[in-house]
């Protein structure tokens, strides 16, 4: 334990505590009187009075050594002669002058002050240490001491050093009334047995009754003392005799019983010996110090003999420090009470070697619980006669997906130690210097090992392999129809091949697929991030041949990786430096670099030489770019990687630039977080909304107002966007006073009753004139689904022009979890220059913008390269003329969207790894029809998908492997329809989403394997959503029965 804190804490709490409990004091001296008696009794020859000062001729070792609360006290290093009690002096201390032999004050059988060189102090782990000091005076106990007897002389002491150690001393009295421990030790030649048992399970929650793994083990466990040195450090040596263990097939449980008698598990002749090989710990009074044993051993075999040495981890005083066991280096806090010490561990606070990994976004990972409620893992010790008696230890986990906790699978781990019976004549003990001598020794020449569970790798045996799949190339068929739930486990099956293939096989795979698999194939390959698919990809992708289509497949399913590497990276960069590409490549290139550093960064890999290469090839490229679309396509770069350093960029651009440029610099600020968006960036979007210093477009103004509304906002900042309203066109004006309403109710509730009532207090907007304005423009957002883990939304935002023609509109759908939000999918559609065809004027200081329309897509927040449908009247007309009528293709292919992998080390040594993988197949497509002659416009956007998840824990152990898995498949499909007639007066316009039957699956298993024996067990259910429709709004429903009535006729 610190001696600063554990001091500091006694003396603040004492204080109080004296005040309160004055009669417990005069207790505490009575018990203090009492201590000395028994050290009489026990120390001192017939006749004699106790001293723990050598007499003449004898050494200083066969003094009596002072009582604990003199030690606590010399701990303080206070000045001397302070009068304690009739029983109890304390002498002087280093740094006092030393007074003469024979004292005036010093009465008739008092003994005074001797030189002496040696000195209590308390150590950290409360066991009482003799330490050389020169010139120091022991502590002499005086229990014939008559008080009155003695007169101190007259020294300068300060007061805070009487307090102080005048607390401790009452703090080591409550200690003594409370129970505290005396010191564990093993006694030389004595052999401990301890009765070791084991339950440990893995259970399924979803099930009616527990459906899961069990394995029980029994052993005896020999101790005994090979050696101690003078400081009280014990050489420990430990030994597994007689092995039992069994497992519970679940198939013979039943929901009212414990079920079927358990099958034994027989142990191979060399796990036997193992198990069996000794293995020594440095012990002192329950600190487990050190571990030595053979490192060639098995590791599941070295964990296990970890969880048993893990037991032997104690204090026998209460206080929270750091302990290292088989769990990792964990907090721990120990209470103790009568014979008997609590622990309880701290297993968020434990760390140890990293290993596995885990999706960016929480959304996409796992939800990890230890010790269910509670979270902790408490063991309690029984000592009795300074020896441990016996121990029960529990621990318990919950892991889920956090997208489906109904998948959840409970761990729970028991181990039981207890001491068989008194300790029988054991070896004698080993002599030796130290440790290292002792240990050299030894037959075994046991290595230093470390206490934490060393990770275990589970080899698969059943798993398909790339080279089998290869010879058998010709007979396979693999799966294009991303939308399919089929084609989304097969390509999490690819990655699971990949992971474990070599570079030839890859490219092997890569140069035979033919060239419809090939972009699910490099779909795969980057998925798996492997440095053999990452080397087969470079290989094997040539940017100045391959098809534009497969180019940026790779690109995209780079952007879209949910964990992302260096090396991923370096790719990518490497691929785009230095040549002649098609501009789709380029900008697709350009916006996957920004995705792939802003998730480096997450990851804190900023300071990685590649991202800094990826940072400075977005900001050199945008320094340098002239055109207008190449300064956009920077800007949305910078807006995946959401760096704070590229901020001041974003601003310049926002508000000196372009149109288009100042629309792309504002929607990249709208993606970073709140915490970022400061007080300069608050002041530019005013600017640019107010139009301080020049004129902006509307759709730029409306951004830079969201941005202040969903950060923060103040209520003056609120109060100005409403008044601006009255300067504005109705339809602008319109779609802003709904965005203040939703951004108010969405974002944030706690200031809206506030806010609000500023607002409606002010009387330039509390008035009729100011809330009359009606357009057709709109802005709304709502619940579409809601789970116990997920709740999804979707927002329509639609800006019209003062003619009635659609100027942009945008479609959210958002995930929210467990305090996560996501932007799942946003579609933007977005037309301009459409005023001067429909005869409109502009307003005062605008710019006429080029005649155009397109559409930009943001998916799993990865901005994608916008699409331009037509650019110019002539290409508007062509594209009227010669429209094929089909679709265009906005995302199509599969994404790895959960790629978990998590070792959680049990205290028993035993280790369960659980395993989350996530795949998302895509078809999303989009198309805009305009008729002219008509005077209609349609606008529809398909998103198909399938999602695959395959969750699971395993359970390794010397003996048995268990698994438990989850699988869960869904298929969906979401349509969402605009349509708008610009014929009469007013527009009229229809919304529709509708979202089809979506079927999904659900399977749980239960694997088993020891030796050559196996079996598996299954579960399943299925069922399917009802498609539907969802209303909007009541005035978008009266509107669309008008036009679909009128259709149909």
């Amino acid at each position: 334990m610190n001696h600063p804190e554990w001091v500091g804490a006694l003396v603040k709490d004492i204080g109080q505590m004296l005040k309160e409990q004055g009669q417990m004091l005069k207790e505490q001296s009575h018990m203090l009187k009492e201590h000395s008696q028994m050290l009489k009794e026990n120390f001192s020859p017939a006749g004699e009075k106790p001293s723990p000062c050598p007499k003449e001729g004898e050494s200083v070792g066969t003094a009596v050594e002072p009582v604990d609360v003199v030690s606590v006290i010399e701990v303080c290093d206070l000045i001397a002669y302070v009068p304690l009690s009739p029983s109890l002096f304390l002498c002087r201390i280093p740094g006092a002058p030393s007074p003469s032999p024979r004292s005036p004050w010093q009465s008739d059988g008092a003994v005074g002050p001797l030189p002496v060189t040696r000195n209590c102090r308390l150590s950290h782990d409360g066991k009482r240490e003799i330490t050389k000091r020169q010139s120091s005076f022991l502590s002499i106990p005086l229990p014939y001491q008559d008080e009155r007897a003695i007169s101190p002389p007259q020294l300068t002491m300060e007061p805070q050093a009487v307090w102080g150690c005048f607390c401790l001393l009452c703090f080591s009295l409550l200690r003594a009334a409370e129970g505290d421990l005396q010191l564990l030790s093993f006694q030389p030649r004595s052999l401990y047995q301890y009765r070791y048992t084991l339950d440990v399970q893995l259970h399924h929650t979803s099930t009616p009754s527990p459906w899961g793994a069990r394995l029980q083990a029994e052993t005896l466990i020999h101790l005994h003392r090979l050696w101690r040195d003078r400081g009280g450090e014990e050489l420990l040596q430990l030994q597994i005799h007689d092995l039992k263990v069994q497992h519970q097939p679940e198939e013979q449980r039943s929901q009212n019983s414990a079920g079927g008698s358990p099958a034994e598990i027989s142990l191979s002749p060399e796990a036997q010996a193992e198990l069996q090989q000794p293995v020594f710990i440095s012990w002192n009074s329950g600190k487990v110090k050190a571990f030595y044993g053979n490192e060639a051993e098995n590791i599941l075999i070295s964990n296990l003999k970890r969880g048993i040495i893990s037991l032997f981890q104690l204090q026998p005083h209460a206080g929270t420090t750091v302990e290292e066991d088989a769990s990792g280096s964990c907090q721990v806090t120990y209470t103790v009470s009568n014979h008997s010490i609590t622990k309880t561990k701290d297993l968020l606070s434990c760390s140890k070697p990293k290993s596995g990994f885990t999706s960016l976004n929480k959304i996409f990972g796992v939800e990890w619980r230890p010790s269910s409620r509670s979270q902790y893992v408490v063991s309690q010790y029984v000592v009795k006669d300074k020896l441990l008696q016996s121990v029960l230890a529990e621990e318990s986990h919950e892991v889920a997906p956090a997208l489906r906790s109904r998948s959840r699978i409970k761990i729970s781990s028991r181990q039981q130690l207890q001491l068989v019976s008194p300790a029988m004549p054991g070896p004698a003990e080993v002599s030796g210097q130290s440790l290292k001598d002792v240990l050299a020794g030894t037959e075994a020449r046991p290595q230093p090992l470390g206490m934490a569970s060393l990770p275990f790798r589970r080899v698969c045996t059943h798993c398909p392999s790339l080279r089998a799949f290869l010879k058998a190339f010709d007979r396979q068929r693999v799966q294009t129809d991303a939308s399919k739930v089929a084609t989304t486990w097969q390509f999490q099956r690819f990655i699971q091949m990949l992971r474990s293939a070599k570079k030839r096989d890859i490219l092997q795979l890569l140069r035979r697929a033919p060239q419809e698999t090939r972009p699910f194939l490099v779909e795969a390959a980057v998925a798996t991030q492997s440095v053999a698919s990452l080397a087969a990809l470079s290989d094997f992708l040539d940017f100045s041949q391959e098809p534009k289509s497969l180019l940026e497949t790779f690109l995209y399913a780079a952007a879209f990786s949910p964990r992302p590497s260096g090396e991923l990276l370096h790719l990518v960069l490497d691929k785009l430096d230095g040549k002649q590409l098609a501009p789709e490549i380029w900008e697709t290139g350009v916006v996957a670099v920004g995705s792939l550093v802003g998730k480096l960064c997450q990851q804190k890999l900023c300071g990685l030489q590649v991202v800094e290469r990826g940072v400075e090839t977005i900001l050199r490229g945008l320094r340098g770019a002239e055109e207008e679309p190449k300064v956009v396509i920077y800007l949305l770069a910078l807006g995946n990687a959401r760096l704070p350093e590229t901020i001041p960029t974003l601003l310049h651009h926002a508000e000196d630039g372009p149109t288009a440029v100042t629309a792309a610099a504002t929607s990249a600020l709208q993606r970073f977080p709140a915490a970022l968006i400061s007080s300069k960036v608050k002041r530019v979007m005013r600017r640019i909304f107010h139009q301080k210093r020049r004129s902006y477009d509307k759709t730029c103004r409306l951004a830079a107002a969201e941005i202040l509304l969903d950060n923060n906002p103040s209520p003056m900042d609120v109060i100005n966007i409403l008044l601006a309203t009255s300067e504005m066109e109705t339809e602008m004006a319109t779609f802003l006073l709904l965005k203040v309403q939703n951004s108010l109710r969405d974002h944030h509730h706690h200031l809206a009753k506030k806010i609000m009532k500023d607002i409606m207090g002010d009387p330039r907007i509390n008035n009729y004139n100011f809330f009359s304005k009606v357009g057709i423009s709109s802005s709304f957002s709502g619940p579409l689904t809601a789970t116990q883990d997920l709740t999804s939304t979707f927002g329509l935002d639609l800006l019209f022009l003062e003619g009635g023609f659609l100027r942009k509109s945008v479609s959210d759908f958002s995930l929210l979890s467990h305090g996560q939000r996501l932007r799942a999918a946003q579609v933007t559609f977005e037309a301009q220059g459409m005023e001067s065809m429909m005869g409109e004027n502009l307003s005062e200081g605008e710019e006429e913008p080029e005649l155009m329309a397109g559409m930009s897509a943001t998916f799993f927040d990865v901005q994608l390269r916008p699409t331009i449908f037509f650019q110019g009247y002539a290409d508007l007309m062509a594209k009227v003329l010669l429209s094929s009528g089909g679709p265009t293709s906005v995302v199509r292919g599969n994404l790895l969207l959960m790629d978990h992998h998590q070792v959680v080390p049990l205290q028993s040594g035993l280790q369960v790894t659980v395993k989350l993988q996530g795949g998302l197949g895509l078809d999303i497509s989009a198309d805009m029809d305009v008729s002219i002659w008509e005077q209609e416009l349609k606008t529809s956007v398909s998103a198909r998908g399938s999602l695959a998840m395959d969750f699971q824990a395993e359970l390794d152990s010397p003996f048995l492997q268990a698994t438990l898995r989850s699988q869960t498949e869904a298929e969906t499909s979401i349509h969402f329809d605009t349509k708008l007639r610009f014929s009469s007066s007013p527009v009229l316009m229809c919304l529709q989403l509708r979202e089809e039957q979506a079927p999904y699956r659900e399977f749980l298993t239960v694997s088993h394997s020891a030796g050559s024996q196996g079996s598996t067990a299954r579960k399943g259910r299925r069922g399917s959503v009802p498609g539907r429709e969802f209303a909007l709004h009541q005035t978008n429903s009266k509107v669309c029965n008008l036009l679909l009535s009128a259709e149909k006729e």
